[in-house]
């Protein structure tokens, strides 16, 4: 079954937020933004600007005629900054003009005087001065502080991880315009298309009943669309209401770049405590997570972190603390594994420094500790149907691990100045929003008379592919051709009250949603058969392959026939289906609860190559054993895996964020941010799926893809440690992420 929106993409044919033919009479918008990081506004001059030919209008805090307020989780952040500004690039005003270059033009002009104020950059000063967001957030189970006098061992150190830039091939956008009977219509590049709309809402002051968003699809997301979006579109409809004339906002890349949030950088403390078989018997962690100038998605993030916080092993005693802590920088914003690959590399790094100093292999430590069926998780879930042995064990074998880890030896000893590394990389990923009332969804299902089938969900198309596994659902739940399928545009006058698309569980919530639509009306079909074949139930009437068998035995009935008797008979041929995960809850009071549905399981293996001399390194291969359950669509789970995994080796060793004392970011542009191409992904990219493992929590038995895969990247960071620990055995490695080429030269050759 070939995915619709590859082939549209392909052809170049696919319509995007600035590809769809704007109304007669659109204008074009531009943010002015601030230019320091943390002030007073003590003066906004628009009338130069407003004097350039071309020029409608400047809107700003002043016109907004609801709340000047866009905060999700949180009220704490203003769509137009009124008094003061808390980061470069925090919106102050919004030109519209005839023409957008005439509105980016007309910024370039506008007057601002601000009174400059202390600012802070730095997670840890940031607690040090008590900027917290919300209290301290603790994960705890056993007891850690009775058991430390029983390790063998006891590690500590610290952990940096950096940020990283979406870089969505579509930038942030959006067009709006006013409908009939005073509402307005935005078609917006979101995750979260109820997010829009509420906060659309709430700033125009208008029920959301007269505020509709449609989204087609969007170029790209990866969790910086999920919140951060929705500024751009009620921006735009902000001006649209005001003007009653259609407006377009579409970000330039390097303000793109420079106004919105990335993924959270993390600096944390662990202690970990082993006995001589390896076994780590306690672990404590302190995560000091950099969230920026307000909320946005933050609390939630900070959490996953906390549930990831022991990756794929069971520690019996652990206290985990995370702290949110407010700089004067972009807000930072959800990112592909939404804080848990943070987690993950702080716990990987505290057992690679345990097997430094028990004289080791990482190895060693990862299999005496993987999770088994019945461990408990920090936050009091019991692991069930786990495949972290598994997966951990058939990619030893399936990829020679232990053979490979001799070839590397090998080579090492016989070159002086490349040194190659090897490292194994488990990943065990829950799937759920942890906030339990996202977890619903809804579908809607209507059939035509001539046989085709037009399906609405809450999923929005991102590229990676939750559109082709909703029509497999349907077509196997109804036993049709999928070419007759058509997925529609997620549009909130259809599907209202929508979460959004993240957390992995696009495909799960929409695809049950789907799955039940699918079924009322096949139950409907299924009864009208019987009748019409004097059968005595309904279950001796089953379709297959769009034609009707009574009692296994094909009949002259097909599917056109069955649906326009339907019709003839007045008989409904559309759905709508609501469902929402059974059994999943969390206690935050207690912070214990079955948050997962479910978890993904996998292990990947990576070779690295270091040129000690000049500092460069290669990841050469990763060969991964994935839990895909019984995958709803192998050629998509595949792509998302492999690319999942490029985008967590540039994050892991590529991918550097960096800002000026004055906390302007200096790497805005793709001259200044390098992100992984065909030249830097690894020569082998090896992605076995984990057979005869289906999981009962997933449509048909599959399980969710989008996020887990990100993780294996992690891995990349160890092998290169290990190919520079080969050149120089006796120092130390600083767990400081991204692991660039720069950073490997400096610590080949410095003497600290």
């Amino acid at each position: 079954m070939r995915s619709y929106d590859s082939v549209q993409h392909a052809k170049g044919e696919s319509k995007f937020v600035d590809d769809i033919p704007i109304p007669e009479g659109t204008l074009f918008a531009s943010v002015y933004y601030s230019p320091i990081a943390h002030g007073k506004i003590k003066k906004l001059n628009f009338s130069q600007a407003l004097k350039a030919e071309g020029v409608i209008s400047i809107i700003s805090a002043s016109d907004i005629p609801g709340e000047n307020q866009i905060g999700g989780i949180i009220l704490d952040e203003e769509l137009f900054a009124k008094e003061g500004v808390h980061y470069v690039g925090q919106p102050i005003a919004l030109v519209v003009a005839e023409n957008k270059f005439t509105a980016i033009n007309a910024v370039k002009e506008i007057e601002a005087q601000f009174e400059k104020l202390p600012t802070i950059f730095d997670p840890r000063e940031a607690f040090e001065k008590g900027e917290l967001i919300i209290p301290p957030k603790i994960f705890s189970l056993g007891n850690v502080n009775a058991e430390w006098h029983n390790c063998d061992y006891i590690i500590e150190g610290s952990v940096i991880s950096g940020s990283q830039e979406h870089l969505y091939l579509e930038t942030q956008g959006s067009l709006a315009f006013p409908v009939e009977g005073g509402g307005i219509k935005i078609i917006s590049s979101t995750q979260g298309p109820t997010a829009v709309q509420k906060i659309a809402s709430r700033v125009l002051n208008l029920p959301m009943n007269k505020i509709e968003v449609d989204v087609s699809r969007l170029g790209g997301g990866f969790g910086g669309k999920e919140d951060q979006a929705t500024a751009w579109a009620v921006m735009a409809a902000l001006a649209a209401v005001k003007l009653n004339r259609p407006v377009k906002i579409i970000l330039q890349r390097q303000d793109d770049m420079r106004m919105t949030g990335k993924r959270h950088p993390y600096s944390s403390d662990y202690k970990i405590g082993l006995n001589k078989e390896g076994k780590i018997l306690a672990y404590e962690v302190n995560y000091y997570q950099n969230a920026g100038a307000s909320a946005d998605l933050s609390t939630a993030i900070l959490e996953r972190t906390l549930f990831h916080s022991t990756n794929s092993y069971f520690i019996p005693n652990v206290k985990a603390t995370a702290y949110c802590c407010r700089t004067n920088l972009p807000p930072f914003t959800a990112f592909r594994g939404f804080g848990g690959p943070q987690a993950m590399f702080v716990i990987e790094s505290a057992i690679h420094k345990a097997a430094e100093v028990m004289n080791v292999e990482p190895t060693y430590i990862q299999t005496k500790n993987l999770l088994k069926d019945g461990d408990e998780f920090p936050f009091g879930q019991i692991n069930k149907n786990s495949r972290a042995e598994k997966c951990f064990d058939e990619a030893v074998k399936r990829f020679e691990f232990e053979k490979k880890e001799k070839e590397v030896k090998k080579f090492n000893e016989a070159n002086i100045l490349v040194k190659k590394g090897i490292a194994a990389m488990p990943v065990c990923f829950g799937i759920s929003f942890t906030s339990t009332f996202l977890n619903q969804a809804s579908s809607l299902v209507h059939v035509y008379t001539d046989g085709s089938v037009r399906i609405s969900t809450a999923a929005v198309e991102m590229g990676q592919g939750v559109n082709v596994k909703i029509v497999s659902i349907a077509t196997r739940t109804l036993s049709i051709n999928p070419d007759r399928i058509k997925i529609d545009t997620t549009n909130t006058s259809r599907i209202a009250n929508t979460s959004p698309t993240a957390a992995s569980k696009g495909a799960d919530l929409n695809g049950f949603a789907t799955r039940d639509a699918c079924n009322l009306i096949l139950e409907r079909l299924k009864k009208l058969a019987a009748q019409i074949l004097n059968a005595k139930d309904i279950s001796q009437i089953e379709l297959m392959d769009e034609i009707v068998y009574l009692n296994k035995v094909k009949t002259d009935l097909d599917w056109i026939k069955l649906i326009n008797t339907a019709y003839m008979k007045r008989i409904s041929l559309s759905a709508h289906a609501h469902h929402a995960t059974p059994n999943i809850y969390f206690d935050r009071e207690n912070m214990k609860g079955d948050a997962f549905a479910y978890h993904v399981f996998g292990t990947a293996i990576v070779e690295a190559t270091v040129d000690c001399l000049v500092g460069t390194c290669s990841v050469d291969s990763v060969k991964v054993v994935h839990d895909f359950g019984k995958s709803l669509h192998p050629v998509t789970d595949k792509g998302q895996a492999e690319g999942g995994i490029v985008q967590g080796i540039g994050w892991m060793t590529l991918e550097e964020i960096i800002y000026d004392n004055e906390g302007k970011l200096l790497t805005d542009a793709l001259s200044t941010y390098k992100v992984p191409d065909i030249q830097f992904a690894p020569a082998i990219i090896d992605v076995h799926f984990l057979e005869d493992v289906p999981n009962p929590y997933g449509p048909f038995q599959s399980k969710a893809i989008g996020e887990p895969p990100f993780m294996y990247g992690i891995g990349a960071f160890f092998a290169i440690c290990n190919a520079m620990k080969a050149f120089r055995p006796h120092k130390s490695i600083q767990y400081n992420s991204p692991l660039t080429h720069e950073k490997v030269l400096l610590w080949l050759h410095s003497e600290k």
